[in-house]
């Protein structure tokens, strides 16, 4: 039982900050928001990464994996087009 405690717990700052990498203040409290579990912190990474093939062809990423895409890319989005 103890293997089902240890996937459904919260994440800490530490451990988000270990499989994810360096991300800033703001992205990391925004993630801690969300209460992820580490199995949700991991698939987020491999889909951040570019290994989607692990999830099978066109499966969608889901739930709190999904939040922590969406929070570490935000900034990549809101960059302005270039002048042109």
């Amino acid at each position: 039982m103890a293997d089902s405690q240890a996937e459904s717990s919260y994440a800490t700052s530490d451990e988000i900050k270990a499989i994810l990498g360096d991300i800033d203040t703001e992205q990391l409290l925004a993630v801690l928001e969300l209460k992820p579990t580490i199995a949700e912190l991991e698939e987020a990474k491999l889909w951040l990464s570019g290994d989607r093939d692990v999830f099978g062809t066109g499966e969608p990423l889901k739930g709190n994996a999904s939040e922590i895409v969406t929070i570490l890319t935000a900034d990549e989005e809101e960059e302005p087009p270039p002048a042109g």
